[in-house]
């Protein structure tokens, strides 16, 4: 039987409510970090504030164990204009919680006051509220701060909610759990004129296309068939008249890659194909190529380790090992790069047709913030038990 503590699901529910109600975006997470230090406060943390302007790092000791844990739970919101008609809605018009980082506080705040009310561990805990998770690498702003280096931790763990997944189902996956994703903005410099003389102009267009088309090739033919990777072209600008031969066109590219190594050659072979496309066309490119959150890639013994006890702590029938990894990115990629440590998904699934992540009609299922709230203070008590 999944362990619960619904004497304190009230006190969760209404936690997570009032977030949902105060959604801000990344790196303006104001109200919400003085609503979570001052929850803080009162349970007797030691609490240091101003890690990537808003995020908050938690401190807990108890005994005389040198080892340490962090727990992350991130706390942004999305640009989203909400459509759930909850009556605790979003009262920040155009933005709300969409992803469910409300719900993974609320599961960290409720998990704080547990373990220092218990303090049933030996040793450090490090609790860590991050934000910016969606857009602006939060995660890598903490370190850039010294998060690790003034908060050690043997290793750190994080947990998102996951709609699609049955209620109450953890799911783990060793090595590469979500992909490292980049952007890229080619631009084609041609020369213009008229439509009905294309001779004498150099059309970007039309090499436009054919770079976007070469571009295809690349994980068809450079990339091994057994290693994931995504090139998409998500937007292609150029002109504004049936009868005018544009000087320019743009193109904006997501790449995607769970491997270093493939993420290395992703964008090497972008850049080749752009300008020597070009150059067989007479025209040039100006390539505007951004590394953003690496592939996620969690660590074995931690993995082994937190999946293990999430066997003990809810069942075997509640533990399943995820089919694939994930291309979409999450920047708790920084800390696994750093740190030894896992990320995994909580199933949140209330109906068989849930709305998904980032839709304006989800909702966080707030039935599930007991049972993680009850894990992370399982794993937390585990990891320091002192044995």
């Amino acid at each position: 039987m999944t362990k619960q503590t619904p004497n304190i699901q009230p006190d969760l529910v209404a936690t997570r409510r009032y977030l949902h109600q105060i959604p801000e975006i990344g790196l303006s997470e104001f109200k919400t970090s003085d609503y979570v230090a001052g929850e803080l406060g009162k349970m007797g943390y030691e609490i240091t504030r101003g890690l990537a302007k808003t995020g908050i790092v938690a401190t807990l000791r108890n005994g005389t164990s040198t080892r340490s844990i962090g727990l992350r739970a991130d706390f942004d919101a999305l640009p989203i204009v909400e459509e759930t008609g909850a009556d605790y809605a979003s009262t920040h018009p155009g933005v709300m919680h969409a992803c469910g980082h409300d719900g993974h506080t609320a599961m960290l705040l409720g998990a704080a006051k547990i373990l220092a009310e218990r303090r049933r561990f030996d040793g450090t805990i490090h609790l860590i509220f991050q934000p910016a998770e969606e857009n602006f690498g939060g995660a890598r702003l903490m370190m850039d701060d010294g998060l690790f280096e003034r908060f050690p931790c043997d290793a750190v763990f994080g947990l998102h909610n996951d709609p699609a997944l049955p209620f109450g189902q953890f799911a783990f996956i060793e090595g590469p759990m979500m992909a490292a994703a980049d952007e890229c903005r080619i631009t084609v410099v041609g020369y213009g004129g008229h439509g009905a003389e294309p001779q004498d102009a150099a059309d970007p267009i039309v090499c436009g296309a054919s770079i976007i088309m070469a571009l295809q090739t690349i994980a068809s033919r450079n990339i091994h068939p057994l290693q994931a990777s995504v090139i998409t072209v998500g937007a292609f600008n150029s002109g504004i008249a049936s009868n005018v031969i544009p000087e320019r066109a743009v193109m904006d590219l997501t790449v995607r890659a769970l491997d270093p190594d493939v993420r290395d050659e992703l964008e090497r072979r972008i850049r080749l194909i752009a300008e020597g496309q070009a150059a067989s066309y007479g025209m040039r490119v100006e390539i505007d190529y951004e590394r953003g959150y690496p592939p996620m890639i969690n660590h074995k013994a931690e993995t082994d380790y937190v999946r293990a006890l999430a066997r003990r702590f809810a069942g075997d029938d509640k533990v399943t090992d995820m089919a694939r990894p994930i291309m979409g990115s999450e920047d708790f990629a920084y800390f696994l790069e750093d740190r030894p440590g896992c990320y995994f998904m909580l199933g949140t699934a209330k109906t068989d047709n849930d709305p998904p992540l980032h839709h304006p009609k989800y909702d966080f299922n707030d039935d599930i913030l007991p049972i993680g709230t009850a894990f992370w203070v399982e794993l937390a008590e585990d990891f320091l038990s002192g044995s």
